[in-house]
Formats: structure tokens, sequence, C-alpha cells
């Protein structure tokens, strides 16, 4: 075994809290060879095992679709994009029930109600209120919200209603991210996530592999979700979406995406990390190995404007390998 794999399980067996490698060692370490691979997921396996919290998976629904300003790069819903992807208004509270109702009935212990967009408008906030709570009360199901950038106030009133975990991605690295968005600054995400954190919500953020960053740039959005102490990183891997300015990024190999899956969990080692948008895509025949190479959740149903795996197989997937809940 390579002398940086067992630097990480020698780590690992101490008291030490927060990344098992420098940011030097994590650029050696996705750059080993793929003479490498299996033993870098087994180690990254071991680590989930010692460290992160419990086997979790969690669905979403996209309550608002299209017409967003912001002109991010691999984005279907962006208004700069001519992709055909669906458009509507804020959901109504019933429907929002009867998709969290579908999901707590298919496995999901966490719901997240997603919104494009830069944030929610004002006139959709006391509605997303009002069905959080009976969502809380009538399923059991935490609930996340994916609502856009975040004041205080929002903050409070989000949580005061019922929901537990904010999510906001970074999506990419700083230094790659002008590339990505140049509608807003990234420093605006970040502080979205200090807001959420100190009004009491849980943090969710990750961003998505294949954007045509570096693999140094991978180490730095690792790294960066580190400093900030998220809660939760959902990866994801780019489904290049025709009419996107990405539509021709060619797609992630299966083991550069578990490669990556393994460098956050040894960033991140007491942290979920959920497998989300583009697992079938890229991974194909080899999800089930999303959970040796470090993650301990994924996202179940279908995605934003793309479809995901049916319910059952997924928990078939998971039964057998005794991921369950």
């Amino acid at each position: 075994m390579h002398t940086l794999l067992s630097a990480i399980l020698h780590r690992l067996a101490g008291d030490g809290k927060g990344p098992l490698l420098s940011r030097r060692e994590a650029e050696e370490f996705i750059h080993l060879p793929a003479s490498c691979t299996t033993d870098m997921l087994s180690v990254a396996g071991v680590v989930r095992a010692a460290r992160a919290p419990s086997f979790f998976n969690c669905g979403i629904i996209n309550a608002k679709s299209g017409r967003c300003p912001e002109n991010c790069a691999f984005c279907a819903q962006s208004a700069h994009h001519e992709t055909g992807a669906p458009v509507y208004p804020f959901m109504d509270e019933e429907t929002l029930l009867r998709k969290a109702a579908e999901a707590a009935a298919h496995g999901s212990m966490r719901f997240g109600i997603v919104v494009s967009g830069t944030m929610l408008g004002e006139a959709d906030v006391e509605p997303l209120c009002r069905a959080v709570e009976r969502i809380v009360r009538e399923t059991g199901m935490s609930v996340c919200g994916s609502l856009g950038m975040l004041t205080k106030e929002r903050a409070a009133c989000y949580r005061e209603a019922g929901v537990t975990r904010y999510h906001h991605n970074l999506e990419t690295a700083e230094s790659y991210f002008p590339n990505i968005c140049t509608t807003h600054a990234y420093a605006e995400d970040v502080q979205s996530l200090r807001v959420a954190r100190e009004a009491g919500l849980e943090v969710c953020s990750g961003g998505i592999i294949g954007l045509g960053e570096s693999l140094e740039q991978r180490v730095e959005l690792a790294c960066t979700l580190a400093e900030l102490d998220v809660n939760s990183i959902p990866l994801n891997f780019l489904n290049a979406i025709a009419g996107t300015r990405l539509e021709h990024m060619p797609r992630l190999a299966p083991e550069e995406a578990l490669r990556a899956i393994a460098l956050f969990r040894v960033m991140n080692p007491d942290k979920d990390l959920l497998i989300a948008g583009g697992r079938g895509h890229v991974l194909g025949a080899w999800q089930s190995w999303l959970y040796a190479a470090g993650a301990n959740g994924m996202m179940i149903g279908d995605y934003l404007t793309t479809s995901g795996a049916a319910f059952e197989a997924d928990l078939s997937m998971m039964r057998t390998l005794g991921v369950k809940s």
C-alpha cells in the first residue's frame, strides 16, 4: 500500500478531528496512479465506516423551475440557455405535501425543496413555510431547503417553519468559479452558508465534478468545505445538457468519479457525503461502489430536470449491500 494511504489509516486511529490529509497531501492523493485506485477506495471506505454518520438517503422536489437569472454554465434552468427545461411557478401546498408523502413511502429520510432563481420570491415564503410545517407534521421526514441566497430574516423564518438543513452548493472551487458563473460572486454563496449556520440550521453544500476543473481544483473545493465545516456534502457528476454552455463536456469516467468520492471522504471524514445528480449517468453499473468509495448516502428518485433510477432499484441495491437504514 502507498505510504500516503498508510498515513491516512494511521491518523484515523488517533483522536484528531477534521481532514486526514493536508492540502499538499490531498493533491498527492488525487494524483496517485491508477494502480492505487482500489487501495484509495478501500481506505476511504474504512474512513467512512470509522467516522461518518449513519447511512441515509434523501429525495428532492423541483418546486419552482426555470427562468433563473444566474448564468451557471451547467444549468438547464438558466434563462441564459435554451434547453427545453420545464418552466413553472412555485408549487402549491397540496402538491408539495403529496410529493413529500410519495418520497417518504419510498424510503426517503430527508426531503429537499428546491427552487430555481437567485432566491425565493417574497410572495412564496409564506406558502413554503406552511408546506414545510405540514410535511414535518404529516410525514415525519426532515426537510431541507434549497432556496437560493439567504438573509438572516429568511433563515430564521425557514428554521421556525421546520427546515433543519439548508442546502446551497458552491458548485466548484473558487479559483474555477468565474469559468462557471459570472452573475454573482463566490463570496455570496459562502456568506449564505454562514448565515444559515448562524441561524442554527445545519449546512449542506457540495458541487459538481466534471465541469472542466483540474484535479487540484477538486482538492480546493474539498478543502473549502472542510474549512466551512459543512454538515453534509452532496457530490454531483456533470450530466451535460444540450443547450447549456457545457453541452459538449465529455462524460467523467466511473473510476475518476469514485476517486473524487474518496478524496472528499478523507478530507471530510465525519460529514455526510451524499451522491446525487449524474450518479447513474456517470457511474452506471459501478453505482454500488459509491459506498465502498466513502459515501454514506445517496439521492433517490428524480433530480431537478433529469430522471433518476426507479425507487425500487435503488432500495434493492441498498438492501443487498446492507446499507438501508
